[in-house]
């Protein structure tokens, strides 16, 4: 594994990018599943929910050397979104309109503001 993959700068993103990719599911990976009954969905959902923690808890922690807690969160919260339109987009088939596609590129803009002073 190269290197720079491991550093307190690039790491604490896979990880988050591979977290919220297991959160998204656990949260909305459901919704496809309609028939299924809600208790086994929360009890699924929460497995799921285990896995994004390991991976979640570990990025922290190692981009706290190099990150304020600040960016980090912010990080999450940019991540989230991208993450969130390929799911729906490609797991659940549900179309984003342009005023969601503008509000994440608001939310996104607020993100890079964070980011400003460094």
């Amino acid at each position: 594994m190269p290197p720079f993959l491991t550093s307190p700068q690039v790491a604490p993103i896979l990880l988050l990018i591979a977290s919220n990719v297991f959160m998204t599911f656990a949260w909305y990976g459901h919704l496809k599943f309609r028939s299924t009954p809600l208790l086994i969905a929360i009890v699924a959902s929460w497995g799921v929910a285990f896995i994004e923690y390991c991976l979640a808890v570990p990025a922290n922690r190692i981009g706290r050397a190099v990150y304020s807690t600040a960016e980090l969160k912010t990080m999450q919260e940019a991540i989230t979104l991208v993450v969130f339109v390929g799911f729906s987009a490609l797991f659940l088939r549900e179309p984003l309109g342009w005023n969601h596609l503008l509000g994440f590129a608001l939310v996104g803009l607020g993100a890079a503001v964070v980011f400003l002073g460094k």
